[in-house]
């Protein structure tokens, strides 16, 4: 399954309005040029709003100004104010048509109001008009990633990482790309090198989730307690070191984080879910029963969470319920051992021999089709 964290993506975006107001020069000494560097400096501070009444005395005092209508537009982009950016950029370019900052603000503008084919568009113009713009390809490269088209990222930046490595916007779209094209640790290694440098808990839970994935469980929980380390309230941080040390059997470990990750967030499905798992293993039914069953309300279809209730619904001795969940779970998974192992076991509790015998035959199967793979038998969930 590929780490899709989308949200992470947007974090180029403050980035590249500032490079974006500051990119643009002109020759003006007018005082409609000192409003627009006043703006600036505003904007820089993070005074938006005397920001953007700057950029646009100075334009009322001269409406071509490149630099006011850079500014305008950039600052209109960080205040979130997208369609007026829009205008705005669209309106200047009818008199500038080839500035590169102005059509680059207006790709920024549809990156992050979601118009993906609109950014591109902008982009690919500002791309073939000025080949050597590493912010516009960086912003383009970025867009491709979410357009679902990460290949097309990786042979846009590739060539300009040697000259650019210091450029982390650029690492991070590209590092993200490589990872999504199966090139997942050069991917790791840049990834891992933005959330270092800029302290992002986004992107090292971006790592940290990748490392999961991939099996590799001491570098997903170091990553996850960077992420911490950043930002301790961060979602899914705390649930992500969890997962990390229940995957390395270290439980006690595992619990904290879980109480944790649920003291910020009481209806985090995979902490509710996993310290549950733990508390019952525990023999500790009456801290597991709130814990699993409002897992299952939060998904009722998730087949880990239904086979978790369906275990502690036998030993509560409710082995009809405990039954139909069995049954409907191998139903829909037959390939799955473990509720083939439980059924079996509940069969023979419930005086079928020969039903018992059957899934025994099942599980037998199961395992020996794991073990031709190198799989083992390790999936397999111990019983209550």
């Amino acid at each position: 399954m590929k780490p899709r964290d989308r949200a992470a993506l947007l974090a180029l975006a403050p980035y590249l309005c500032c490079i974006f107001a500051q990119g643009a020069t002109g020759q003006s000494g007018s005082q409609a040029l000192e409003l627009a560097r006043s703006a600036e400096a505003s904007q820089s501070k993070g005074d938006l709003k005397a920001a953007i009444e700057g950029f646009r005395r100075a334009l009322a005092q001269e409406p071509t100004l490149i630099e006011a209508q850079v500014g305008l537009g950039s600052a209109l982009i960080a205040g979130g104010e997208l369609d007026e950016a829009i205008a705005v950029e669209t309106r200047a370019l009818q008199g500038s048509p080839d500035n590169a900052a102005l059509r680059t603000n207006l790709g920024l503008a549809y990156y992050r109001k979601g118009d993906l084919a609109s950014a591109r568009r902008q982009l690919e113009k500002v791309r073939a008009s000025h080949p050597d713009d590493v912010k516009a390809a960086v912003l383009l490269g970025f867009t491709f990633n979410k357009l679902d088209r990460e290949a097309n990222t990786v042979a846009l930046l590739a060539p300009l990482e040697k000259e650019h490595s210091s450029d982390l916007d650029l690492e991070y779209a590209l590092g993200y790309a490589l990872m999504m094209t199966g090139q997942r640790e050069e991917g790791l290694d840049r990834v891992e090198k933005v959330a270092a440098a800029r302290h992002a808990a986004d992107i090292w839970m971006l790592a940290g989730s990748a490392h999961f994935e991939l099996g590799e469980f001491k570098q997903a929980l170091a990553d996850a307690q960077q992420a911490i380390a950043a930002n301790g309230s961060f979602a899914g941080a705390h649930t992500l070191a969890g997962k990390a040390f229940y995957a390395r059997r270290m439980l006690d470990e595992a619990a904290r984080e879980f109480q944790t990750a649920l003291s910020q967030n009481p209806t985090d499905f995979t902490a509710n879910l996993y310290l549950g798992i733990i508390r019952f293993d525990d023999k500790d039914l009456e801290s597991a029963r709130p814990l699993l069953e409002l897992a299952l309300s939060i998904h009722p279809e998730d087949p880990l969470t239904r086979l978790e209730v369906a275990r502690l619904r036998n030993l509560e001795g409710n082995l009809q319920e405990a039954l139909a969940m069995l049954e409907a779970l191998v139903q829909s998974d037959p390939d799955w051992p473990d509720p083939h192992v439980h059924l079996a076991a509940l069969y023979y509790k419930m005086h079928r021999p020969e039903d018992g015998r059957r899934e025994r035959e099942i599980v037998k199967k199961l395992q020996e089709i794991q073990h031709k793979r190198g799989q083992g038998e390790g999936s397999v969930t111990p019983g209550p």
